[in-house]
C-alpha cells in the first residue's frame, strides 16, 4: 500500500506508516524513510536510509567522495560489509557490523565513505541504515569530532525472544557510551519467532523500522521497508511469527523547523549558505589521504 494511503488515525498507537522511496546514490540504490513529506523527523531523527543489501563484484564498491556536513551527527549501522570513513579531522576508521560511528558535523566537516582495497579486491555485501540526527540549536556551530564505538562496548536489552544493541542514548534503563547531545533513543536488533517485545515509551517520539521480515505492531502487520510511527506515550509492542531485524529510534521533539540541502542542515538559511560558499571556495580542510577528488557544490 502506498505510504501516502497509510495515514493518522490508524490504531490506538499507530500514528503512521511510512514506505521507504528508492533513491539512486551512485554505487548503489538506498531505501529513504526520513525525511518524508508528512513527517520531515522522529526526534533528532532528520534522515534515515536503508542501505542494501547490495552485492560487489570483486574488484567493485562504494566511493562516495569527500563532501561537507553542517548541523548534525551521522550514525552508520551496518549489518553486513565494511566502509572506511576518513575525514578531515584527521580520523581513518573502517566500520564494522555491530560497531558504531560518530560524526559530529557541528560548524562543518568533510569526509568520505568508501571501499577499503583488501574488501574491494575479494568482493562483499553491504547492508546497513545510515542516519543523519539534527543537533540543537544550541550546538549546531560545535567544533566538529569523531569517535567510534565497537560493538562489545554497546548496552543490550533482551526480552522475551528480542535482542538489541542500544546505539545511542538512553532505553530500557541502560545508555549508551556514544556522547549525545539531545534525549533520544537508537536500537538495533532482532525478534525470533514467538517474541513479544515491548516498546520503551519513555520518549515522546518513536518509529520502528522493519529491515527485513515482517512484526505486527498494535495489530498491524509491518513490512519490510517499511517505518511504523507512534503517537506519543501509548503502549505498544511488536510481535512476530518469524524471525525479523527491526530499528528503533526516537527521542525528545526538535527545537524547532530544520532545513536540509544537500548534505548541509541548518536552523536558519544563512548557516547553509556560509557553508556552501566555504566548499565552492575550497576552504574547508582536505580529508587527509584522500586529498584528490571532492563532490562539487551543486548547482542551484
Amino acid at each position: 500500500m502506498p505510504a501516502e494511503e497509510e495515514t493518522a488515525d490508524m490504531t490506538d498507537a499507530i500514528d503512521l506508516i511510512i514506505s521507504p522511496r528508492q533513491r539512486d546514490i551512485g554505487s548503489f540504490e538506498v531505501r529513504r524513510v526520513l525525511p518524508y513529506a508528512k513527517l520531515r523527523s522522529v526526534g533528532p531523527f532528520i534522515f534515515f536510509d536503508h542501505m542494501g543489501p547490495a552485492t560487489f563484484a570483486p574488484g567493485q564498491g562504494i566511493d562516495v567522495r569527500p563532501h561537507p556536513h553542517i548541523g548534525l551527527a551521522t550514525v552508520t549501522f551496518l549489518f553486513d560489509g565494511e566502509i572506511d570513513h576518513r575525514d578531515n579531522l584527521g580520523f581513518h576508521q573502517p566500520i564494522q557490523p555491530g560497531d558504531v560511528n560518530w560524526m559530529t558535523a557541528g560548524r562543518g566537516i568533510a569526509h568520505s565513505e568508501r571501499t577499503g582495497p583488501e574488501i574491494r579486491a575479494a568482493g562483499h555485501t553491504l547492508h546497513g541504515i545510515q542516519t543523519w540526527i539534527a543537533l540543537p540549536k544550541s550546538d549546531e556551530e560545535i567544533e566538529p569530532a569523531f569517535y567510534h564505538h565497537p560493538k562489545e562496548s554497546l548496552p543490550t536489552v533482551e526480552q522475551n525472544g528480542a535482542a538489541f544493541r542500544l546505539i545511542t542514548g538512553t532505553a530500557y534503563g541502560e545508555t549508551s557510551p556514544v556522547k549525545v547531545f539531545s534525549p533520544m533513543f537508537y536500537l538495533g536488533g532482532t525478534l525470533s519467532s514467538g517474541a513479544d517485545f515491548a516498546i520503551t515509551d519513555e520518549h515522546e517520539e518513536r518509529a520502528v523500522y522493519v529491515v527485513d521480515g515482517t512484526v505486527t505492531v498494535d495489530g498491524r502487520l509491518i513490512e519490510e521497508g517499511q517505518m511504523v510511527v507512534l503517537k506519543p506515550g501509548a503502549p505498544a509492542s511488536m510481535r512476530t511469527d518469524s524471525t525479523a531485524r527491526v530499528m528503533l529510534a526516537g527521542g525528545a521533539p526538535l527545537d524547532g523547523e530544520r532545513l536540509i540541502w544537500w548534505n548541509l542542515v541548518a536552523s536558519n538559511q544563512a548557516l547553509i549558505d556560509r557553508a556552501k560558499q566555504e566548499w565552492k571556495n575550497d576552504e574547508f580542510p582536505k580529508v587527509r589521504d584522500d586529498e584528490d577528488e571532492f563532490i562539487p557544490l551543486p548547482e542551484g
